[in-house]
């Protein structure tokens, strides 16, 4: 998964975070985007709001699955490796800097599906204001 650089380093929790926070501007704006080109009723004549409804839910959308696919993607690539630190473990049980590690990366791990629940909240939020103030102009259709 590419990050809006191009990268997504799933090693680093910081650098993961930042770059989520990056990811997740047009849900921190969307206040601001629906304010700025969904018209009042007295300027709707001027804009097509059902066009800029459908483009700013379009826009939410790619923008929610690029980061669930990102979340996704480091928490699988973190399983992988706490599941040959344990493999490496269980071989030698007794070198602490294994067990460490394992700890380290369990926390890691942890940290990253709580992103999911993160997620789950900012999608949530954004959709609400969305659907407050476009729901006259334009209707999404219905995910099953």
């Amino acid at each position: 998964m590419a990050a809006p650089n191009g990268t997504l380093n799933c090693e680093d929790f910081s650098m993961f975070q930042d770059v989520l926070k990056v990811m997740r501007n047009i849900d921190d704006r969307i206040v601001h985007s629906l304010n700025t080109t969904v018209p009042t009723v007295s300027f709707s004549g001027r804009v097509d709001a059902t066009q800029t409804c459908r483009q700013l839910y379009e826009s939410l959308m790619e923008a929610h699955l690029s980061r669930d696919r990102a979340i996704k993607t480091c928490i699988a690539q973190t399983s992988e490796v706490v599941g040959q630190l344990r493999e490496q473990r269980a071989k030698d049980g007794d070198n602490m800097t294994t067990v460490k590690l394992l700890r380290k990366e369990q926390t890691k791990l942890k940290l990253m599906r709580s992103e999911l629940n993160v997620e789950e909240v900012v999608n949530d939020r954004s959709l609400k204001v969305f659907s407050e103030r476009c729901r006259t102009h334009y209707t999404p259709p219905t995910v099953k």
